[in-house]
């Protein structure tokens, strides 16, 4: 997922950038409410992390309050030392998704985005993937091939599901860099090339038919076909 974190506490952004990357996210964030409502304004996300209490001059209820009225509706998590039942009916009713309360386990956090996503996604986009014998449930992070489990880090599982979605396409370095890295850089970097092998190892290799090909000065494609 693409997610916005609005957070002044500095060890507090410092350890959820560092959590949400590693379980395969990206993550933009914002230090004050003027910047956290610029970002949510201007880019389109999977979710927004937004503190309560802001500086900046826009508190975090302002921010959704502002979002709401904008008619973006994307699922937004508040994070608060507010904890009293007063303060998490407000942050709800101006427009809040879900509120967790300061200290939190970051593995909830983790739960509650992944249910935020799931609600806020469109009933027409699959979740359920299939190539030949190989199987994605997008929901439930699951891959299989011919009934065989697959384990898949965080970005090979974002890389598989971006193929998988574009299968009997040719998909450029560019594609992937964008839209699974979210980088905007030199396409001949080599990142694409060790994740693509790693990928391949685990779906191809002890299959008689490979799945994912490298398509010579073009990209790559997943394709049953011969």
């Amino acid at each position: 997922m693409k997610i916005l974190l609005i957070e002044d506490n500095e060890r507090v952004s410092r350890f959820l950038r560092k959590g949400l990357a590693e379980s395969g996210h990206t993550v933009d964030h914002a230090d004050n409410g003027r910047n956290g409502m610029f970002f949510a304004a201007s880019e389109r996300y999977d979710a927004i992390i937004m503190d309560r209490l802001l500086p900046g001059g826009v508190d975090g209820l302002s921010i959704i309050e502002s979002l709401r009225r904008d008619g973006n509706t994307t699922p937004i998590l508040i994070l608060s030392a507010l904890s009293d039942v007063d303060e998490r009916i407000r942050g709800l009713k101006s427009g809040g998704d879900d509120y967790l309360t300061k200290p939190f386990a970051f593995g909830e956090l983790l739960a509650r985005l992944d249910v935020l996503a799931r609600r806020g996604q469109s009933t027409n986009v699959e979740t359920l993937l299939t190539v030949d014998g190989l199987q994605m449930d997008v929901l439930s992070h699951k891959v299989t091939r011919d009934g065989r489990p697959i384990p898949l880090q965080p970005r090979e599982f974002k890389l598989l599901e971006y193929l998988m979605r574009h299968k009997d396409q040719v998909v450029t370095r560019t594609m992937l860099l964008e839209n699974v890295w979210d980088y905007h850089f030199d396409p001949q970097s080599n990142i694409i090339d060790v994740h693509v092998s790693k990928l391949r190892q685990k779906i191809d290799a002890d299959f008689p038919l490979s799945l994912l090909r490298t398509i010579r000065s073009a990209g790559y494609m997943i394709t049953a076909d011969a």
